[in-house]
């Protein structure tokens, strides 16, 4: 037996096998980063509620975690977020500014989902708390992200397509912290569902296509070394 080793096909083996590897780590990576952000999400949680108040907050530091916050409800900026539905039923949003107590700093609240039963022409009524209220719920980071067939245009201007933080900054001229308050359902005693779904757990999956990364790896391997051994021949 020998081995009958070719430069071309000796390095697109090894080309393949350095592209599978680093798939494999870059998918463990993430899911070793995973793993620690939902250990450190659940610490917070065991610490309890996090004050927020008129200091701007680190958004990535506090993603995830529950905050409370203190202040007063500003109703004529109320808006709604589009494309919200429940169980098969069309609704909406209900995003309410909190003006914090002792600041000029400001926070979405999303106050929970509303259905939407009158068509599209009639905009749900909603009430909103007056005087200073407590706020608890989960700290949230709006995607920035804009999608190719999303259009930047409202249908009013309490209509909106997304929660847009800088977009209400800009139109507002309001300090804004760069969170959304995800209220708890049982902050208040009113009509809106807070449903909120908790954080996907992906470390299994991410672990799982590390795993078929290193196998292909392996396996291409094996079938270079099988495909280059060749039987001596007897002179």
């Amino acid at each position: 037996m020998r081995i009958d080793f070719r430069w071309i096909p000796a390095a697109a083996t090894l080309l393949g096998l350095l592209l599978f590897v680093y798939l494999g780590l870059w998918q463990s990576g993430k899911g070793d980063r995973l793993e620690a952000q939902l250990a450190s999400m659940q610490a917070r949680h065991a610490l309890g509620a996090v004050p927020v108040g008129g200091a701007r907050v680190d958004a990535q530091q506090l993603r995830d975690a529950p905050i409370a916050v203190r202040g007063f409800y500003e109703p004529q900026r109320q808006f709604f977020v589009d494309n919200r539905q429940l169980d098969g039923l069309p609704g909406v949003h209900v995003i309410t500014p909190l003006h914090i107590e002792g600041s000029e700093m400001r926070i979405l609240v999303n106050r929970g989902w509303i259905g939407w039963p009158l068509g599209r022409g009639v905009l749900p009524v909603v009430d909103v708390p007056s005087g200073l209220v407590n706020v608890n719920g989960i700290a949230s980071v709006p995607s920035t992200k804009k999608f190719f067939l999303m259009s930047e245009q409202t249908e009013s201007a309490q209509l909106w397509l997304r929660v847009d933080l800088a977009r209400y900054a800009s139109q507002t001229g309001q300090a804004v912290q760069p969170v959304v308050l995800l209220q708890n359902q049982e902050d208040a005693a009113d009509k809106l569902v807070r449903r909120w779904d908790p954080p996907e757990d992906r470390v299994a999956k991410h672990r799982g296509y590390a795993f078929q990364w290193f196998g292909m790896a392996l396996a291409l391997l094996i079938f270079y070394l099988v495909a280059s051994v060749r039987k001596k021949v007897s002179p």
